[in-house]
This record gives structure tokens, C-alpha cells and sequence, in this order.
């Protein structure tokens, strides 16, 4: 794993985190219905931990000399309940299998720091999806 691929893959993940704020604050705002102040509380609540996540990615990408991305990857058109959180639930899933194989490359690349943050960031993203998949378990269609 060389520096400037590792780099690449850090932007993209950034670009992936700053779509799911847009996608978190966009849905919260688009919720409807009875369940709408819970689903709107937790849609930005999860805005928090991704912001998080997309500072300490572009810190680390500042870090390792290389420039940060300012744009996001496309949110996902949704335009239920059940439409938004199944597309919440995707794409946390796929954070989760993205840095997996992320912290396998810092590994790679022998930044241990690194591989440990993004196994941290792995299990929030994992308890984004369980939470949200618990949400749909019983949901009306």
C-alpha cells in the first residue's frame, strides 16, 4: 500500500462522510408522518458522529500530504420513511465493510494509529446499521 493510495481512499471515504451528512440532514428534514419528531431526532443525531468522522479523515489526509475533498459522493434519492431509512441502512453497512478494508490497508501501510481509528469508526458505523435495521424490523409498509 503506497502513501498517495492510501490518500485516494481516505477522500474517498471523506466524500462518503460528507454524503451522509447531507443524506442524515436532508432526510431528518423530508420525514413525514406520526413517527416524524422520532425519525427527525435520529437522523441528526447521526450527524454528529459523522461529522466526526469526516474531520478526523480530512486531519489524517492534511496529514499524510494530501488534500482533502470538498465534494460529496450523490445521496440517495428517498422519498418515504421506509425508503430513507433502507438507504441509511446501506449505506452505513457499506462504511462499515469500506473501513474494514481501510484498516486493513493502514495496516498495510504500517500506520497502526490509523488502522485503530478506522476499527473504531467500523463500530460505530456498524451500530448506525443495527440500530437503524432494528427500526425496520416491524416498520409498515
Amino acid at each position: 500500500m503506497d502513501k498517495q493510495t492510501l490518500i485516494d481512499n481516505l477522500n474517498d471515504d471523506l466524500a462518503g462522510e460528507l454524503s451522509a451528512i447531507i443524506q442524515y440532514i436532508t432526510y431528518a428534514a423530508k420525514a413525514t408522518g406520526p413517527y416524524r419528531p422520532q425519525l427527525v431526532q435520529f437522523f441528526l443525531a447521526e450527524v454528529v458522529d459523522e461529522q466526526a468522522h469526516a474531520q478526523f479523515l480530512a486531519n489524517k489526509i492534511v496529514a499524510l500530504g494530501g488534500e482533502p475533498v470538498t465534494v460529496a459522493h450523490p445521496v440517495p434519492a428517498a422519498k418515504t420513511n421506509h425508503e430513507m431509512l433502507e438507504k441509511v441502512l446501506a449505506a452505513e453497512i457499506q462504511a462499515g465493510k469500506n473501513y474494514t478494508l481501510r484498516a486493513q490497508q493502514a495496516d498495510a501501510f504500517g500506520d497502526k494509529g490509523l488502522a485503530v481509528q478506522l476499527e473504531d469508526m467500523v463500530r460505530d458505523e456498524m451500530g448506525h446499521s443495527d440500530e437503524t435495521a432494528r427500526i425496520l424490523r416491524d416498520w409498515p409498509l
